[in-house]
């Protein structure tokens, strides 16, 4: 029998067939091991190493979902079916006085007759089993009863992206029939102050954490683009990140001093002795609260949220004359192939499944991936424009067509396409790593030294946006005397690798390991600078991974704003704490 296509593969790519290394077509990372492990990947199921894809559409993860349970279920039924199979032979053998199962040889072969393995009592055929269509009658009608909950209580339809939705689901499962759900006056009151207890003791495990790491605190900014704007701050660290308070700044956005105050108020509460730095957006009065910040505690960094700047750069690079006219070229490439759904089936059909455009990306990133595909895809596409089946059609012959076709026969374009896919390149490798939920302090400086060697064989007008280097930042960290001078003694031992800073496994950690961890484990023969390193490599770079639900706090606020200060329910608080803190 011919194996099926796995739906998979329409949101994956194989890109070494050798090591079964395939490609997610929504984040763009990589997992060996074939497409298998790709689907926990896009599932959000977190296994083993396997990290949860944050860029999939909710409905290719459902499906996906709906895959991994289904293959479950099947491989559950056939291996209690066998069960059954066996048992029933067994008893049979047992009333039979324990007489073994006869075994008849085929006269075509000599082979053991599989027919004959274990007899049945009746030659009657056995009725198909239903066990598989009642399990699907009761998964409906649970998830009818979910949605019941959902639409009559008017919860939000993104509660369902919840880390704690399906182990609540599980939890339940577990307890099997006749488990009762806690009631209001349970939730109100003893599990409440349970959760509040587990709560606190995370807080007081991150905050002896910080004192050995050190740690980052991070200021999201939104605005309804009207006169609501609202700031949540939060601290990170390795070991995890904890949610301080959300503020309403409406009015005061552009307010330096405000700002700053509200910096310092967070910096003391943190302890400043703990934070190594405070990452904000990168506008103006951010920028000027920050400097005022770094004045009076010369330990601390401000930076501007290195995605942000990323983001920047890519918008500057993105008004160069050359690079504005092949990414317009490009987009109307792209909205033409998109254009039509036929025409994108066969675009689909061409280049092995892949889409052009990228959803929840911001649209200079969009930009360059679209023209990304169109260089990868160049041979392809200009095949499907000269294929029988593409010339046999219609659509072929419309004055759109003709203009698409033209413009990927254009060498000019295709040209200038490489270019600025190699000038975009490592930007976007640097803010993929940024962007996620790891410590990239130690990736992000070597990875702008590569970016800028890039652009600058095109342009050169980046230098600007472009952060400081390691060695600035350990003589900033360290402000007592004693310490600059055993850094400045154990620097050279860390510069030719003396020691253990030698050894061979030292040297494959240096590319194996995680930076913070490679100090930790080769950095002791050099203890200040190893603290001071563990400190620095400890922290992010950005807080665009951190997701925070924002209308939650917009409710909140609204919901403070029309009651007495006073008259706030501190559980009403937690609550919101706990429905925003599930987004990390």
């Amino acid at each position: 029998m011919v194996r099926g296509r796995d739906a998979c593969w329409e949101h994956c790519v194989l890109i070494d067939a050798a090591r079964q290394k395939v490609r997610c077509n929504y984040c763009q990372r990589e997992f060996s091991g074939g497409v298998y492990r790709m689907k926990f990947h896009l599932a959000q199921i977190r296994n083993k190493d396997i990290v949860p894809c944050t860029e999939v559409p909710n409905d290719v993860r459902d499906h996906i979902q709906g895959i991994l349970s289904t293959h479950k279920k099947q491989k559950t039924w056939k291996r209690q079916r066998v069960e059954q199979v066996v048992n029933g032979q067994q008893n049979s053998s047992s009333a039979s006085g324990g007489a073994p199962p006869n075994r008849v040889s085929s006269e075509q072969n000599g082979s053991v007759c599989p027919s004959l393995l274990f007899p049945h009592a009746s030659p009657s055929p056995q009725p198909e089993p239903v066990v598989y269509d009642v399990q699907n009658q009761k998964q409906e009608h649970a998830d009818k009863k979910i949605a019941l909950f959902f639409f009559y209580n008017a919860i939000p339809f993104s509660a369902a992206t919840s880390t704690y939705y399906q182990q609540m689901v599980d939890a339940i499962a577990e307890c099997g029939v006749g488990y009762r759900a806690p009631s209001s006056e349970k939730l109100r009151c003893n599990l409440l102050e349970k959760v509040k207890a587990n709560v606190n003791d995370m807080h007081k495990r991150l905050r002896d954490e910080w004192q050995q790491t050190g740690c980052t605190i991070l200021c999201n900014c939104w605005s309804d683009g009207r006169t609501k704007s609202l700031v949540v701050f939060s601290v990170t660290c390795p070991k995890g990140t904890i949610f301080l308070r959300s503020i309403d700044v409406s009015g005061h956005i552009d307010d330096t001093h405000y700002l700053f105050g509200l910096l310092e108020s967070i910096v003391l509460e943190v302890g400043a002795e703990n934070v190594v730095q405070v990452l904000t957006d990168s506008a103006d009065s951010y920028a000027y609260a920050g400097k005022l910040l770094m004045d009076k505690y010369p330990s601390i960094f401000w930076s501007p949220c290195a995605s942000n700047c990323i983001t920047k750069i890519l918008e500057d690079l993105s008004k160069l004359e050359w690079v504005s006219t092949v990414l317009k070229e490009a987009t109307t490439i792209t909205k033409y192939l998109y254009s039509n759904e036929w025409i994108l089936n066969t675009v689909r059909k061409f280049t092995g499944g892949l889409e052009l455009i990228r959803p929840k990306i911001s649209r200079y990133v969009t930009n360059f991936l679209s023209l990304r595909f169109l260089v990868f895809q160049e041979n392809n596409l200009k095949h499907m424009f000269s294929h029988a089946e593409w010339l046999a059609s219609s659509a072929s012959r419309r004055p759109d067509a003709q203009l698409i076709k033209s413009m990927l026969n254009a060498e000019q374009f295709w040209s200038s396409a490489r270019e600025a896919v190699c000038m975009f390149e490592p930007l976007v490798k640097v803010l993929r790593i940024v962007q996620g939920d790891m410590p990239a302090m130690g990736y992000l400086y070597e990875g702008m030294e590569k970016a800028k060697i890039s652009i600058k064989a095109y342009y050169n007008g980046i230098v600007e946006r472009m952060r400081n280097g390691f060695q600035e930042a350990m003589m900033k960290i360290a402000i007592v005397e004693t310490d600059k001078v055993e850094i400045t003694k154990e620097h050279p031992l860390y510069i030719n690798a003396h020691g253990a800073l030698g050894t061979e496994f030292a040297t494959r950690g240096r590319t194996l390991n995680a930076p913070g961890d490679w100090w930790a484990g080769y950095g002791y023969e050099i203890p200040t600078l190893q603290r001071f390193a563990i400190r620095i490599l400890s922290q992010p770079c950005s807080s665009q991974w951190c997701r925070w639900n924002w209308s939650n706090f917009e409710n909140l606020h609204r919901l403070k704003g029309g009651i007495p200060e006073a008259a706030h329910d501190p559980e009403t608080d937690m609550f919101g704490y706990l429905e925003v803190t599930d987004s990390l």
